[in-house]
């Protein structure tokens, strides 16, 4: 086991070498990172690697992974969350980003594919107190029930297209946050319904992330 002086040195070298330099310098995010206990959402194997800038892998499906640090920390700054906000997360993974928007938010709806996965991400947040996400086994590519139902809609992994059926799901002011694009170079949409029919985007900076399961893949054929 690690011994809390080391943990809280690489935590707070996380912070200062990963994220702050990635443009994340929202004291409150920052102050967030620092209180979120990231290494108890790692699996066990793993656990040695919860500080690394890199993706932790999760199971033995494919994009199974925790997102690495800054562009988890990245996407909660520029969602600007609000205390009565509502948020629709896709990919719960190990449950730590449902956490961090926890704290930002009212409530988060989690949706997982993996039952397996849900069930531990689940677990997770009970054991770190966070009693204001509600985990579901559920594909988050699959229609949403109709209206706006959202204030925040994240996705934690990446998608060929932005998703139009979640973009109806969004209440007016709301945003949608995804990262969007092919390898080698992908880019994160955080997209705002300003009014019924009106739609403002911004693509601020660049990653590459796992695919999310089952969302649309345009054809790569030309004929």
């Amino acid at each position: 086991m690690t011994p809390t002086n080391d943990l809280e040195r690489l935590r707070f070298n996380m912070i200062e070498q990963q994220i702050r330099p990635w443009d994340v310098l929202d004291f409150e995010i920052l102050e967030l990172l620092g209180s979120i206990r990231r290494e108890n959402y790692v699996p066990p194997a793993h656990r040695g690697l919860a500080f690394f800038d890199m993706e932790i892998p999760l199971g033995d499906g494919p994009g199974q992974v925790m997102l690495s640090p800054k562009v988890e920390a990245r996407m909660l700054q520029d969602l600007h969350i609000g205390k009565h906000e509502s948020v629709l997360e896709i990919g719960t993974g190990c449950g730590f980003m449902a956490a961090m928007l926890a704290h930002r938010a009212a409530h988060v709806l989690s949706l997982e594919i993996d039952p397996q996965l849900a069930a531990t991400a689940a677990q997770n947040l009970r054991d770190n107190g966070v009693s204001n996400v509600e985990v579901r086994v559920a594909d988050g590519a699959k229609p949403l029930p109709s209206g706006p139902s959202f204030d925040v809609i994240v996705l934690s992994g990446s998608v060929a297209r932005v998703p139009q059926n979640l973009l109806g799901s969004l209440k007016i002011g709301g945003r949608l946050a995804a990262i969007v694009g092919d390898e080698p170079m992908m880019r994160a949409h955080f997209i705002t319904r300003v009014s019924e029919g009106q739609w403002n985007t911004i693509q601020p900076w660049d990653t590459v992330a796992p695919r999310l399961l089952n969302f649309p893949e345009p054809s790569r054929f030309n004929f």
